[in-house]
């Protein structure tokens, strides 16, 4: 697969959207190599987490107290999570999932 490629490469993981980051991390749980398969998670991501597959994420400006903002707070810091929250707000983009998005590195 192309992730485990990428990995044994030492290559950045990057994901698109949430759920993406919940299905990557939730394999991480397994182990690093990722396989085929189906089924659910009960991921919940929040500060303090250290995320293990994911390198850099594609999301959404999330709901204010959302779990979704909780995550993306667990990967880039709560301080610089508001200042970006912030400077969205004052630039008027769009939130939710119709919306603006940003890169998180």
């Amino acid at each position: 697969m192309a992730i485990n490629q990428a990995r044994k490469r030492h290559r950045k993981i990057v994901a698109v959207g949430t759920s993406t980051v919940r299905a990557l991390e939730t394999i991480a749980i397994s182990g690093f190599q990722v396989t085929p398969k189906r089924g659910w998670t009960d991921k919940f991501i929040y500060p303090p987490y250290e995320y293990k597959m994911v390198d850099k994420v594609i999301t959404n400006f999330h709901s204010p107290q959302s779990t979704l903002l909780m995550m993306v707070s667990a990967f880039a810091g709560r301080k610089l999570i508001k200042k970006a929250y912030l400077e969205a707000k004052k630039n008027d983009y769009r939130f939710l999932s119709y919306g603006d998005a940003m890169i998180i590195v």
